[in-house]
């Protein structure tokens, strides 16, 4: 694959040491055209996974990177969505639920344009596509440019906006919607039980948790939340995953899907300019959907964005980490930016103070769990983005104490899916891919002294050159 080879294991310093674990992690997950996040709880293609392990995998092998995007993109539906799960055929049906035959996706999905060929699920996940694609090209520019990689996946990144943008817009205020807590990619969050506390559940004798095999109990979500995932799940495949006349029982506009949608506008304008196209159509949408995402989604008396119920038009009072995750967004009010860096280390988050990463959920809500699947533990690819946010906004030492604490809990973890916030006590299961793809990028170039995920192209478009930094 013209795979070039890094310099990683010429130390044995800490640094190397995470950054030569999170390469095996990444190199074992790897099944031949994209990267699973766990061999065994999570044994097929996601697509927010895949699209962080992009931006893992391009200081190690900046073609393998493409590969994951393309076969991600190449299951995409004609109506434009990403699907959450790409199915790999050869693992047995019982390897995870809900498995190919639940979802039907070539049959129930044929009026939405679902692929033929490639079973999917018919739920999407937060889009930050377009960015790994722009830093995967970033990569190896070269290498793109002979195998028309930008000019390929452009075309299919702009469709996935457009859905998000078009078919989700279900609020009329120009935010996508999600239709499902698995959507948001934070799928257990605490933000969704009072949408959710409408959902009449599916028995949990009506289906069987694959999870359960590969992780304790206490740290997955209960059998009452499955059975309303199910349900909802069950509603969307039997109208046909038609957005428009689903009559959507659960629709939330997320801040972090939001900043996210936001965020590949401004990374899809600097693929239009390496194309030689107009940017500007981009960087309009941006901006339109930056002052959306104040007017609606920020409240100030907490200090963060909240979710928004579409259904009950009212913002959903729970405090989790997507409400953060807009940090990472040029063009926010200065005010904005102080507040949330205010919540970010005050007693919802604890930054830098009674935390080592950011948790998923306020350590002061209600329903804080310190092992529970997205009701409080750590998640390393949100920390990620909320490392990459402050180091925007000028906030080094914070963003450099979080970034030494995320390469560290990872390698003494063994790249947990997720760790306590306050112990870092390793949490889920065990050589997941993200965490391994995140430690992987902040220890492979030098911290910046600030700026965003989207640094401007060098006038040459040399190659990045993978070197830990001690």
């Amino acid at each position: 694959m013209g795979d070039h080879v890094d310099r990683a294991d010429q130390s044995t310093s800490p640094h190397t040491t995470a950054y030569n674990g999170a390469r095996r992690v990444l190199t074992g997950n790897w099944v031949g055209a994209s990267t699973v996040p766990s061999r065994s709880l999570y044994p097929h293609q996601w697509s927010w996974d895949s699209a962080f392990v992009a931006i893992g995998l391009r200081h190690l092998w900046p073609l393998r990177a493409q590969r994951e995007l393309e076969t991600l993109l190449a299951a995409q539906w004609q109506d434009g969505r990403v699907p959450h799960i790409v199915f790999n055929p050869s693992v047995p049906l019982a390897a995870y639920f809900p498995s190919p035959d639940f979802w039907r996706s070539s049959s129930e999905g044929a009026g939405c344009g679902a692929p033929a060929g490639t079973e999917t699920s018919g739920l999407v996940q937060p889009p930050v596509h377009a960015v790994a694609a722009w830093l995967t090209h970033r990569a190896d520019p070269a290498a793109s440019h002979q195998r028309g990689f930008l000019r390929r996946v452009y075309p299919r990144l702009v469709a996935w906006q457009r859905y998000l943008t078009g078919a989700r817009d279900l609020g009329g205020h120009g935010l996508a919607s999600i239709v499902h807590p698995w959507e948001s990619g934070m799928d257990n969050s605490p933000c969704w039980d009072p949408p959710l506390s409408r959902i009449d559940p599916v028995g949990s004798d009506t289906f069987h948790r694959a999870d359960l095999h590969h992780s304790r109990p206490a740290d997955r979500p209960t059998d009452l939340d499955y059975g309303r995932y199910v349900r909802l799940a069950e509603n969307y495949r039997d109208h046909g995953y038609r957005d428009r006349d689903c009559g959507h029982p659960f629709a939330v506009e997320d801040p972090a899907v939001n900043a996210l949608l936001i965020l590949s506008e401004h990374a899809l304008a600097e693929i239009a300019g390496a194309l030689g196209l107009d940017p500007s159509d981009h960087l309009v949408r941006a901006e339109e959907l930056t002052t959306a995402l104040v007017k609606r989604l920020w409240h100030a008396e907490s200090g963060q964005f909240l979710a928004h119920d579409v259904i009950a038009d009212e913002p959903i009072a729970e405090h989790s980490a997507a409400g953060l995750i807009p940090l990472v967004l040029p063009g926010l009010p200065e005010e904005t930016v102080r507040a949330l860096v205010a919540t970010a280390t005050g007693p919802r988050f604890g930054l830098g103070v009674s935390t080592r990463m950011v948790p998923s959920y306020d350590l002061t809500g209600h329903a804080f769990d310190p092992a529970r699947y997205w009701r409080g533990p750590a998640w390393f690819n949100v920390n990620w983005l909320v490392e990459r946010g402050l180091r925007r906004h000028g906030e080094l030492a914070l963003a450099n104490e979080l970034r030494a604490n995320l390469t560290h809990l990872a390698a003494t973890s063994r790249y947990a899916e997720y760790v306590d916030p306050v112990t870092g006590e390793a949490r889920g299961t065990r050589d997941f891919s993200w965490t391994a793809a995140v430690t992987i990028d902040l220890l492979a170039e030098p911290p910046l002294t600030a700026g965003g995920l989207l640094p401007a192209p060098h006038h040459d478009e040399q190659r990045l050159v993978p070197v830990p930094v001690d």
